[in-house]
């Protein structure tokens, strides 16, 4: 098996290192990661400017672009050989509920899926982040369980790991995205010119995070195992919108 690993952290990200090092030991790597923070990203590519690509003596390539740059450009030119599979971590905190739809590294998943790939995005979720080799042991674990095939489809796993000891870890659980109450207000300052300047405030405390969801089994002790799609469309809705929208007259 040939695994292309991304992330939204950069080249020097520990949870990349614990990564690559523990997927070594189950199949063939490739790794093409951006140069630098790239957190918030989303599913952002650039396609105004030209992207850059420098191999590392580690055999690392670093991108000057977003995650999802990383993954179509590996994809779509610049590997030799196709991957079985994307995996995108592990991400420095979490990436659940809501988190997921600003999450570079979700989004690393996302592309590898949309160009045809099994995708899985893996995060560790703590204040004092130190166990990333227990998040590296339970992809390990889930491959040894899961073969690419299986996740034929639309489907990307978002795995959330508490930053605990592995053997501390309670179990797996199967979960849906919670959801967070608004986020928390910007923060106003001035730069040393006086002009204004904002930093985006932190995310809103969880809201719904009962049991079954992602929240509940990390703050559990759980892996937290979501499968996620991409199809946006709320589907529910589609008949009252025709109603409606059948009686404009253009």
């Amino acid at each position: 098996m040939h695994i292309l690993v991304s992330n939204d952290d950069g080249y020097r990200a520990p949870g990349l290192a614990r990564l690559v090092e523990a997927l070594r030991s189950v199949a063939d790597i490739s790794v093409v990661v951006p140069d630098r923070n790239r957190s918030g990203a989303s599913n952002s590519l650039t396609l105004e400017n030209p992207i850059r690509a420098a191999e590392m003596e580690n055999g690392f390539v670093r991108v000057n672009g977003t995650p999802t740059d990383c993954v179509h450009l590996a994809i779509t030119g610049l590997l030799d050989v196709e991957p079985d599979m994307v995996i995108s971590g592990i991400n420095a905190g979490a990436n659940l509920g809501d988190d997921t739809l600003y999450s570079g590294t979700v989004a690393a998943a996302v592309e590898g899926r949309f160009l045809g790939y099994p995708a899985i995005a893996v995060s560790l979720v703590g204040p004092n982040l130190v166990h990333y080799e227990t998040a590296a042991t339970v992809i390990v674990r889930l491959l040894e369980h899961l073969k690419p095939k299986e996740l034929e489809g639309d489907v990307i796993l978002n795995v959330n790991v508490p930053d605990l000891p592995f053997e501390q870890l309670a179990g797996i659980q199967v979960t849906r995205l919670g959801h967070r109450h608004r986020a928390e207000p910007v923060v106003k300052a001035r730069d040393p010119r006086g002009q204004r300047i904002y930093w985006i405030g932190e995310s809103g405390a969880e809201l719904d995070a009962g049991p079954g969801t992602d929240f509940y089994a990390v703050n559990n002790g759980f892996v937290s195992i979501t499968p996620m799609h991409v199809d946006l469309t709320h589907h529910r809705i589609m008949d009252q919108i025709r109603d409606w929208a059948g009686a404009i007259k253009l």
